[in-house]
C-alpha cells in the first residue's frame, strides 16, 4: 500500500475457508487481486452486482472475488471468493 488513503482489505472467515480449498496457483492469483482492492477497490474489470449497494465483482480466471467497499472507513471486505459456478449461490 503505497498511499496514505489506501483501503484496508478484510477477508470473511468463509471466504479465506472456500480459498483455501483451491489449487495453490489459483489461490496466489486470487489473493493478488484481492491486494490489489487495497489500492484500487473499483478497477475497470469490476462489476456492481445489481440488487446490492456497495457490493462488486472481480473475475480471475474461472474464479470470482465478492467485496463490499465502505468508503466512509476506507475497508473492502472480500465476502466471497470461489468458482463462477458457485459464488453466487446464498
Amino acid at each position: 500500500m503505497s498511499d496514505a488513503a489506501a483501503f484496508r482489505v478484510e477477508i470473511t472467515a468463509h471466504a479465506a475457508k472456500t480459498l483455501r480449498r483451491l489449487p495453490r496457483a489459483d489461490q496466489l492469483r486470487i489473493a493478488g487481486a484481492i491486494e490489489l482492492l487495497a489500492d484500487n477497490p473499483r478497477p475497470p474489470a469490476c462489476i456492481a452486482l445489481a440488487g446490492a449497494h456497495g457490493v462488486y465483482r472481480v473475475r480471475v480466471g474461472d474464479y470470482r472475488v465478492v467485496y463490499e467497499i465502505q468508503d466512509r472507513h476506507l475497508i473492502v471486505y472480500a465476502i466471497r471468493s470461489g468458482h463462477r459456478r458457485d459464488v453466487y449461490r446464498p
